[in-house]
């Protein structure tokens, strides 16, 4: 694992001077991944926000040959791209070791991409898929999607007298994406550097289809102040809203274990989209998110034989 000076000195796939936010977390997720991959590679992105603010013709962040495509494909394009690769080299047409990277955001990845997702997985294409989850459909307008937490206002959940909220809990994509049975699955946060550039070099070190989550926040979407954003990130973790863990070869591991779980409030309270469940009529509905988190964790506990 690259330490923070080895990491400073390699060569910069993902550029300074694209139009993200100020404070945007999915941007700085993006720059250490590709900061972690030590070798030449092929990056597809699915439409997103992150592919909009880092591609606007006739400018690019991206330093490294790349391709965009629509929301719904790009694991089954780098799923070609993955497989011509193979056919070149067997042709001895190239000789060198070649890292084919897939980035979504949640939309893209968890709702409309999810079926080319699985078809990669399944087929066994060498192929790392960055999931960065911002937990909305941010580029469009702040809708839900299946990453969306309960209660968390968004465009189409909106709050009111009658609504709360989101009313579903988010799907859980990283344990689905273990069910495929693929070497390799994680769960990272981007406050962490040190646990993320730790999981995509293990994940580029492993033959098949790998798949990371990346819990990424949203300044805009979320509702906090720009510079709070690490903060908001670390406080999921310490509440296990965000557990931090790997499944390699179908072996759980938790990697981080929070010293004194924090109750989930803390996380709320610190955004906007949550506010309205800080009104004492809607306590309730705290409770059952405390409820499904501690259920969640517990599950996961189990899963890496705690």
């Amino acid at each position: 694992m690259a330490n923070l000076k080895e990491l400073s000195q390699r060569e910069v796939k993902f550029t300074s001077g694209h139009r993200a936010c100020a404070g945007c977390l999915p941007a700085v997720a993006l720059r250490q991944v590709t900061l972690s991959v030590n070798y030449p590679c092929v990056v597809g992105f699915a439409t997103g926000c992150m592919e909009v603010v880092s591609t606007i013709f006739p400018y690019t962040a991206w330093n490294v040959p790349y391709i965009h495509v629509a929301f719904e494909n790009v694991a089954a394009v780098m799923s070609g791209v993955e497989s011509a690769y193979k056919v070149l080299k067997k042709k001895g047409k190239i000789d060198k070791e070649i890292k084919i990277i897939a980035f979504g955001g949640d939309g893209g990845t968890y709702d409309i991409g999810f079926q080319a997702l699985s078809g990669m997985a399944e087929r066994g294409h060498d192929v790392l898929y960055i999931c960065y989850n911002n937990e909305a459909y941010m580029n469009t307008g702040i809708q839900r999607s299946s990453a969306t937490p309960f209660g968390a206002q968004t465009a189409t959940t909106p709050v009111g007298v009658v609504e709360f909220g989101k009313k579903q809990f988010p799907k859980d994509l990283t344990q689905i994406m273990a069910a495929h049975g693929i070497p390799y699955v994680a769960q990272a946060s981007v406050h962490n550097w040190k646990d993320l550039n730790m999981k995509v070099e293990k994940a580029l070190s492993i033959k098949g289809p790998k798949f990371i989550n990346i819990l990424a926040p949203c300044t805009l979407g979320w509702r906090y102040p720009a510079e709070k954003g690490i903060e908001v990130a670390k406080l999921a973790v310490e509440t296990c809203v965000w557990p931090l863990y790997e499944v390699e070869n179908g072996k759980y591991k938790i990697n981080y274990r929070p010293r004194e779980k924090k109750p989930v409030i803390e996380w709320l309270k610190v955004q906007g989209r949550f506010s309205h469940l800080l009104k004492p009529e809607n306590q309730h509905l705290v409770e059952q998110i405390q409820s499904e988190v501690d259920r969640r964790w517990a599950r996961l506990l189990e899963l890496a034989g705690a």
